[in-house]
């Protein structure tokens, strides 16, 4: 009677063990489970985070150079370039070495490569760059936030006269074929 006891109680204890451990398995599945969960829906809010600072970082850059008012960026470029070179990539008017859709001279591309250096960019442009509309939208991007233009008039009567051009009368024509351009 004794040994039955004593393998019954023997059984019991392991009956018991396996039971906690069984027990502690689910408890264990149930955790990585909600970790798992966690996990995905951290992942997500680091998704949904990215997305919101490219969506900040893309309106701060839009508003960092520009402040038109009511002129886009896009429509103050596409009317310079009208006016400039009719949208024409090509465009060379050789009396001023005036090279591409928006009509950069020499000294426009020597002005942008002397702001980069002063900036620490490494970034330089060559003379041929003014016949690729990238980079001379990039030249006038670099420009216009240099010298802080920020209406549509200051743009484009600094883009035809230089850096002081708002304060020379001569612009003032250029301004109103490049205001034309933008209501018409």
């Amino acid at each position: 009677m004794d040994k039955i006891f004593r393998y019954t109680f023997i059984a019991l204890i392991i009956s018991f063990l396996f039971y906690r451990c069984f027990l502690k398995e689910e408890i264990n599945c149930g955790l990585r489970d909600t970790l798992d969960h966690r996990h995905e829906l951290i992942d997500s809010l680091y998704h949904q985070l990215d997305s919101l600072y490219k969506v900040i970082d893309t309106l701060q850059y839009e508003n960092e150079i520009f402040d038109y008012g009511n002129v886009s960026e896009p429509e103050i470029i596409s009317a310079l370039m009208y006016v400039e070179s009719s949208n024409n990539d090509s465009a060379y008017n050789a009396s001023e070495d005036a090279v591409g859709c928006l009509q950069i001279r020499q000294t426009m591309v020597d002005d942008v490569n002397r702001i980069l250096k002063r900036n620490s960019k490494n970034i330089r442009f060559t003379y041929d760059d003014r016949w690729c509309r990238y980079k001379s939208i990039n030249m006038f991007k670099i420009y216009c936030k240099h010298y802080n233009l920020t209406t549509a008039e200051e743009i484009a009567r600094c883009w035809n006269g230089g850096p002081r051009g708002l304060y020379n009368p001569a612009t003032v024509i250029y301004w109103k074929k490049v205001k034309n351009q933008i209501n018409g």
